[in-house]
């Protein structure tokens, strides 16, 4: 772990103290100082070499942020009898509390620094708000620790570039928690377009429409922290700010508040642009141009209602279109009433594909399409479940499907979509070197200044840029 992230030893054991109760609860002990917490247990991960698990040995599993989102993540990992929830840290002490009744044997942290000095965890879930993403995953490559990162990934293209850095530099197994990209139906649609069925493809249209209505998340007024939760550690790196019920509520409210969440096109798009990007094996956008506002809505947050991005690659056009405001959903319509509703669009010389998460068609152009086969040809092979694939992976040393390094090219045109839309201007970005081009402002605003004593491990982005 890197120095200028370690803490004093008062402060050490200030938090350890409070933890105890946690691990009372475990009924583990108290999960106290990094030396005799417990017996010393070798991970697996070291026994089976560098980046390999052992077939052997279980996984042993922690997991940062105990939300919903994360303990859903981790009952999908613990159904197996190939891994042991080791280690779950949390600094709301009733998340931990609650999600530590499920794991008898599991140590309670409110500290992720002190679960990652935990010998017998191999592997974290990191289910942190999206603020936090980053420091949590390169100190848990850091620590030799495999990573599953919910999505998105991270909120600026700095960081995006300084954790694919850091899981390669360390060799460590990742997958991004784009959960639907593991779906029956989204590997089908690949298949379909590799096939080349649609014929060339200039242009794909993803969208996700819903409708809060004026009164938005609703307006919740600001408050003390509820008892047991470290707001101050809660906030971390990002910018310091009254308490709020909405920003803790839920990975979907917290959505609203551009400084934690990214606004709501974080929140829809890196589970819809996967899909046009995974099929017609995109690398990075040479454009990003974006448009929207906070528009309609009202409420305690600050994120836009109201969101379009362009992105050119050299032979497509990609466009996203979000709104929180109107959920009228074209081809993905369905039932009458307000309701989320989303899709891509595959427009080729032959025919128009229409995707959502659980279902497509095929449009032909005239005659140009007349024999659709039921089944494509199997490009890619189904999945074994995606908290699952990366378990796998873990023991094979391969790395999953959604990995960081891929999912780096979902994310970039997220995080390049937020910046162009508060800049109000278009982002060019050099792909072979992956970094902007032609706009000091822009690139400046892409490597991110964290609150103090956090500081944004810049040694991962000079390794990736030079």
């Amino acid at each position: 772990m890197s120095e200028q992230r370690k803490y004093s030893r008062r402060q050490f054991l200030r938090r350890t103290a409070v933890a105890g109760a946690a691990g009372a609860v475990a009924g583990a002990g108290a999960a106290g100082s990094l030396v005799g917490a417990g017996p010393t247990v070798v991970p697996a991960s070291v026994l089976g070499g560098e980046g390999k698990q052992p077939p052997s040995e279980k996984i042993q599993l922690g997991l940062i942020g105990a939300g919903g989102m994360g303990r859903a993540n981790l009952a999908n990992c613990a159904k197996y009898d190939d891994v042991e929830v080791t280690a779950i840290a949390e600094v709301w002490q009733e998340r931990l509390e609650a999600a530590l009744k499920s794991y008898p044997n599991a140590k309670g942290f409110r500290d992720y620094r002190e679960l990652l000095v935990q010998k017998n965890v191999d592997a974290v879930i990191i289910a942190s708000p999206p603020h936090w993403h980053t420091l949590h995953a390169i100190d848990a490559c850091e620590a030799g620790k495999h990573i599953y990162l919910q999505k998105p990934m991270t909120l600026t293209l700095g960081e995006s570039l300084a954790v694919v850095a850091a899981v390669k530099k360390h060799n460590r197994i990742s997958q991004v928690g784009t959960q639907i990209h593991a779906s029956a139906n989204y590997r089908k649609v690949v298949n379909y377009i590799r096939s080349g069925l649609l014929g060339p493809i200039s242009v794909a249209r993803s969208f996700n429409v819903y409708n809060f209505g004026p009164e938005g998340i609703g307006n919740d007024p600001n408050c003390d922290p509820p008892p047991g939760l470290d707001w101050e550690l809660w906030v971390g790196p990002a910018r310091m700010r009254a308490f709020n019920p909405l920003v803790v509520r839920d990975s979907f409210t917290h959505s609203g508040f551009l400084d934690y969440g990214g606004g709501w096109t974080p929140c829809w798009a890196p589970h819809i642009l996967d899909l046009p990007i995974w099929a017609l094996e995109l690398g990075l956008p040479t454009m990003v141009a974006a448009s929207g506002g906070r528009f309609v809505v009202q409420d305690a947050g600050d994120a836009y209602d109201t969101h379009e991005i362009l992105l050119q690659y050299p032979k497509v056009t990609v466009t996203w279109m979000m709104s929180q405001v109107n959920s009228y959903g074209f081809d993905a319509q369905g039932q009458p009433g307000t309701r989320r509703r989303l899709g891509t669009y595959f427009q080729g010389v032959n025919g128009t594909l229409f995707a959502d998460y659980s279902t497509h068609k095929i449009i032909p152009e005239g005659n140009r399409l007349k024999d659709i086969p039921p089944e494509p040809p199997k490009v890619v092979p189904d999945s074994p479940g995606h908290e699952r694939e990366w378990l796998d992976c873990i023991r094979s040393g391969q790395q999953p499907s959604a990995n960081v390094e891929y999912h780096h090219k979902v994310n970039v045109p997220i995080v390049l979509g937020n910046l162009s839309l508060r800049l109000g201007r278009a982002i060019r970005l050099d792909p072979n070197s992956g970094w902007i081009v032609g706009d000091e402002e822009a690139a400046r605003l892409s490597v991110p200044e964290y609150r103090p004593p956090w500081k944004f491990p810049r040694q991962y982005l000079a390794e990736v840029l030079g």
